[in-house]
């Protein structure tokens, strides 16, 4: 059977995502244009088509099996994915034109290649964020959350860049920390507490974890070219490929290894593998470009694994127990600690590489990037306070009952399950 949507519910939900969408194509038809330059074409798509395709992959197939391990939840995991990007991208694509300048003149908003390249990454935001409250909040939910984060991210990067001329790249990188502290606000909302038929649905198993496995080995293929997309020197994105390599290889190696010594009989938790052998890339992010020796790069891996894993352990029972939280898919001890991480990491190389006596305003932009990395936790913060406040309302009827958190029959039509939903 069906989920037990309220009629009006099942009547208006699907009808307002398809109003939504149709609002989405008139914006489209009236605003937009492709570009029309005599640049090199061949050249564009040799530069930004590959780095494009790589990091569609990432937020496609890598994120959208990389949350598939949850016990009876992997079709909503991998599907409700790809509807948050596909609908992410596109009102990132339109946000992104509006907020920059040139829109004021023009009054389009003119999409290539590259534009839509950095609308993919906006919208993997809110992929890592729902990695938190993942099976505990529906469809309807999950529109409000990918148009209210895309819309806080992109606000977040325009003001980073504007007012406080912090590097494209570098406002990009913000996002793991952005994501995670946007995650935790919305769960803290929405969390109740779960029951133990939740609780067991909340478990891996074999099969879905395998795909998990599958998600985690995209995203580590192909990070180096999230982290080098939006640097334009070949120097720099040369040196962002390598240090991300040497990174995740390093934070692999650590997961592994230290999971097995962190468990009584020496056996390793196939959860922790998942997330923190990506640790690495995430906090090489930020400094990526700026590592010229594979040393740092890889004792950043070390370090970000073993934080990883740490906050695998530790984690979960002080959300559970001091905030009342449930970190559905580990997006902290996965993205937001080892962010954090890249982020001071960034601030500490901008410090090492200054000379201090020829730049005397390095100090200032110092400051500015201290406080763009603040200001990225903060509007994390503050974005996920109110989309948890809109999300909490109880307009939502179709918010499935906690005994049914983690099961794709809350949404989905599984024939071969018993009735009871």
């Amino acid at each position: 059977m069906g989920s037990k949507y309220p009629p009006s519910v099942r009547g208006c939900l699907p009808l307002w995502i398809l109003t939504l969408e149709v609002a989405l194509i008139l914006v489209f038809f009236f605003f937009t244009k492709y570009e029309s330059s005599s640049k090199n074409q061949r050249e564009l798509m040799g530069t930004y088509g590959a780095i494009f395709q790589d990091v569609t992959v990432m937020a496609a197939l890598g994120l959208g099996f990389l949350t598939s391990s949850l016990w009876k939840h992997g079709w909503s995991s991998v599907a409700f994915n790809l509807f948050m990007l596909a609908l992410g991208v596109q009102w990132a694509v339109l946000l992104d034109g509006f907020l920059n300048e040139s829109f004021l003149r023009l009054r389009t908003v003119v999409i290539n290649l590259p534009s839509i390249q950095q609308a993919t990454m906006s919208a993997m935001s809110v992929l890592i964020s729902v990695g938190a409250v993942l099976g505990k909040i529906n469809l309807g939910q999950l529109v409000l959350m990918t148009l209210m984060e895309v819309t806080a991210f992109g606000v977040m990067r325009m003001i980073s860049k504007q007012i406080l001329h912090t590097e494209d790249h570098t406002s990009m990188m913000h996002i793991f920390v952005f994501a995670a502290c946007f995650g935790l606000t919305v769960d803290c909302y929405l969390s109740r507490p779960l029951p133990k038929g939740a609780k067991k649905k909340d478990q891996m198993a074999t099969s879905p974890s395998l795909f998990a496995m599958l998600g985690t080995l995209f995203l580590w293929m192909f990070w180096p070219s999230f982290n080098s997309a939006l640097l334009s020197s070949l120097k720099k994105r040369k040196l962002a490929v390598f240090n991300t390599y040497y990174a995740l290889a390093v934070s692999a190696v650590t997961a592994i290894s230290v999971a097995a010594l962190a468990h009584p009989q020496g056996k390793i938790n196939m959860a922790h593998i998942h997330n923190a052998v990506l640790a690495g890339g995430v906090a090489v992010s930020a400094p990526c470009c700026q590592i010229q020796t594979p040393f740092v790069a890889m004792v950043l891996g070390l370090i970000a694994g073993l934080i990883s894993i740490a906050g695998a352990k530790c984690l979960p029972v002080c959300f559970s127990h001091v905030l009342g939280t449930h970190d559905s898919c580990g997006v902290h001890y996965t993205f937001g600690l080892p962010g954090l991480l890249g982020g001071v990491t960034n601030i500490l190389l901008v410090i090492h590489h200054t000379n201090w006596t020829t730049h005397s305003m390095k100090g200032y932009q110092l400051l500015m990037d201290s406080g763009a990395l603040s200001f990225s936790i903060a509007m994390g913060l503050a974005s996920g306070l109110l989309t948890g406040l809109l999300l909490k309302l109880k307009i939502w009827k179709a918010v499935p009952p906690v005994a049914k958190y983690y099961h794709d029959q809350a949404f989905w039509e599984v024939p071969h399950l018993a009735v009871g939903f």
